[in-house]
Formats: C-alpha cells, structure tokens, sequence
C-alpha cells in the first residue's frame, strides 16, 4: 500500500543541542534503512519550511503507524497521511 506522509518538525527552540544533534543523526540512519528496506520510497523536502513529503510503500495501515512512531525525531513532529492508488489514467504499469 502506498501512502503520502507530510511531517513538519516543530521543536522547542530551548530544546538541548546536542540532544537534538543526536536524535537528528538517529532519525538519518532509521530514515536511510527504511530507503534500503525498501519502505521508504521517497523524500522531499518542503522549500523554507522544517518540512518534508514522503512516500511510504508498506503492507497495512498498522505498518506505517509502527514506522512513523518508531522515527526519533516522532514526538515532535505533525503527521498527515494519506492513502494512495494507481490513477488509471496514468501511462505507467507500476507506481512509479
């Protein structure tokens, strides 16, 4: 199942550097095993904002929860998601 996530980060500006230094580093490695994976199809990021969109391939509606909780930098995000299907307009066979 295909899924657009939109996240914008909002940290507390006292929040700890160094902590948030760590749990950003913490948040690139997740982020790049979920590419590996496979799971994490795509990543854009959103001009002047803290932002990013995102395409998620995973089996269940459960599974994506699970990622998107497992992400370090979670507990300060906004997540918006929506569900995904082919358009059959499109000239592609996949979903590309």
């Amino acid at each position: 199942m295909l899924f657009k996530v939109e996240m914008d980060v909002n940290v507390p500006l006292d929040y700890d550097a160094d902590r948030f230094d760590a749990l950003k580093q913490a948040e690139k490695a997740r982020f790049q095993e979920l590419q590996r994976a496979g799971t994490w199809r795509h990543i854009w990021r959103v001009v002047g904002q803290y932002s990013n969109v995102s395409i998620f391939d995973v089996d269940s509606n459960g599974a994506l929860h699970d990622i998107l909780m497992s992400l370090p930098l979670y507990p300060f995000m906004t997540i918006r998601v929506t569900a995904l299907c082919r358009h059959p307009s499109s000239l592609h066979d996949d979903d590309r």
